[in-house]
């Protein structure tokens, strides 16, 4: 089902989660929920297991059942502790290496809209934390809000640089995130 192994970048077989969601029925990408789950960490939400099916109810109005819904519970807890992690093991559930860069822009720009959403979340249940954050996590916010607008430009870059520009997002999304959510710990 998962490879659990924090130290590697697909926490969570990408193309397996995205086919338990169509089995559902449901058109969110794993990036959306994976960004979702991890803006309400990073909000300083509750780390219990059960609130990620309330928080994906209630941010991205899914209502995930059966083995998604543990699998869904098991990324909300997998993420809670790559945040944690003293080696910064943290990385957004993204489609692999091997996927078209245009579908792999369009999977970051959906986890960073369900980031944002999974922040709003949080400071909406009462977070106080994310209420206070710093500038530094206030800039890096509007920053992702300006990722989720990626590769809407309807240019045709150089796949080279559409790469680079890919992986220097993906990087900067990892400690960014980390940053926030030890901004967050720290209030």
């Amino acid at each position: 089902m998962s490879d659990l192994r924090l130290d590697k970048t697909e926490v969570f077989d990408f193309d397996e989660f995205a086919n338990h969601l169509l089995e559902q029925g449901l058109q969110s990408s794993p990036s959306e929920i994976h960004g979702c789950l991890t803006g309400l960490l990073a909000s300083g939400a509750p780390v219990e297991a059960e609130f990620a099916l309330v928080a994906l109810s209630d941010v991205l109005d899914l209502n995930v059942h059966g083995e998604l819904a543990s699998q869904a519970m098991e990324l909300y807890t997998v993420t809670s502790a790559a945040l944690l992690n003293e080696e910064f093991d943290f990385h957004p559930l993204l489609p692999d290496d091997e996927t078209d860069i245009t579908e792999r822009t369009g999977a970051l720009a959906g986890w960073c809209s369900g980031f944002l959403g999974g922040m709003a979340q949080g400071a909406a249940t009462g977070s106080e934390s994310a209420a206070k954050l710093s500038k530094d996590s206030r800039d890096i916010l509007k920053d992702i809000e300006a990722f989720t607008q990626a590769g809407e430009d309807g240019e045709e870059a150089d796949e080279e640089e559409s790469e680079e520009a890919y992986f220097e997002i993906a990087e900067y999304l990892r400690f960014a995130v980390l940053n926030i959510h030890m901004d967050n710990q720290a209030v």
